[in-house]
């Protein structure tokens, strides 16, 4: 693959700059160590929150929230971050929120959910539903669901059990989110050694995650792609890097849904490459690109689909 030819010197730049934060080699650090150093890498790149934005910590249960406001808002965004379920936080993605509830005026409440390997699945999707009830039962309004990478698949899960428990649920924004698709195929081979994110990646992080013993391709909340219903879902906007090992599936996600009369829409930003959130203040693609997610938000909240 010839990433030099398909990436551009901005996003190369922001890659550079990942890396001397967050080596390749990351994986063989302690999961103490690779946290540190992730929590470091993401403050490197952290704005500062807007103005126009307060925030709130307390906890759902045991579940550490953010709460962000701006304003009076009419919808709400719980809101699940990236890190392969083994590292990140609710500072590692504070400024995403920040300006994600900024621009669309909505609430956004972040999840800090528990991470492997201490805590095995489900712990993670269990943490994300209880904060999703609690919303649902606290808030007036519409919900949408959004996150990204290891985030985005706890959305999809939590949408999936929502049907015929909750209502309000309108939408969910699904950002280069890993749902469990056929590692052997596809972009899991075309990208197998992408920038930021390697075939090898995948396999490391999922292993940490998964119970020993369960049977892969089984369990909807574990792997979204896993579940041979796919009615009856919020409408759904997906957004892929190009350069990623995961990119494809997104794209059968939404055939999933479309083929179930659903509402879905595929985004797939060129040029990009997974985590690329972090890049949006210094690379114009990845800025774009927030721009569409930010859009795609405020138009789910609205009950609009304005991609047909």
């Amino acid at each position: 693959m010839n990433y030099e030819r398909l990436i551009d010197e901005e996003t190369w730049a922001f890659i550079r700059k990942t890396g001397e934060c967050y080596p390749d080699d990351a994986v063989d650090l302690s999961i103490a160590e690779q946290r540190k150093v992730y929590d470091a890498m993401a403050a490197e790149f952290r704005a500062a929150r807007p103005d126009s934005v307060s925030c709130e910590d307390r906890l759902v249960g045991a579940v550490p929230v953010r709460i962000y406001t701006a304003g009076e808002p009419g919808c709400t965004v719980m809101y699940c971050h990236g890190g392969g379920f083994v590292v990140g936080g609710l500072d590692s993605h504070d400024d995403v929120c920040a300006e994600l509830c900024a621009q669309t005026g909505y609430r956004v409440v972040a999840v800090d959910y528990r991470l492997s390997p201490e805590h095995l699945h489900p712990a993670a999707f269990e943490d994300a539903w209880a904060v999703c009830q609690w919303i649902s039962a606290r808030f007036e309004g519409d919900l949408v669901l959004a996150g990204d990478s290891a985030g985005a698949n706890l959305c999809a899960a939590v949408a999936h059990h929502a049907r015929g428990r909750l209502t309000g649920l309108v939408g969910q924004v699904l950002i280069y989110g890993a749902f469990g698709g056929d590692i052997n195929e596809g972009s899991y081979l075309e990208h197998a050694q992408a920038p930021m994110l390697t075939r090898d990646d995948i396999l490391f992080y999922g292993q940490l995650r998964r119970p020993e013993g369960s049977e892969v391709g089984t369990d909807p909340t574990l792997e979204p792609l896993a579940d041979n219903d796919f009615s009856d879902l919020p409408a759904t906007v997906l957004v892929t890097a190009d350069c990623d090992p995961v990119r494809d599936d997104s794209r059968h996600y939404r055939d999933k849904i479309l083929a179930a009369g659903g509402k879905a829409h595929w985004i797939n930003e060129p040029g990009l490459v997974h985590g690329y959130l972090r890049a949006r203040h210094s690379v114009g693609r990845a800025r774009d690109s927030f721009e569409r997610i930010s859009v795609a938000v405020e138009a789910l909240g609205q009950g609009l689909w304005p991609y047909e």
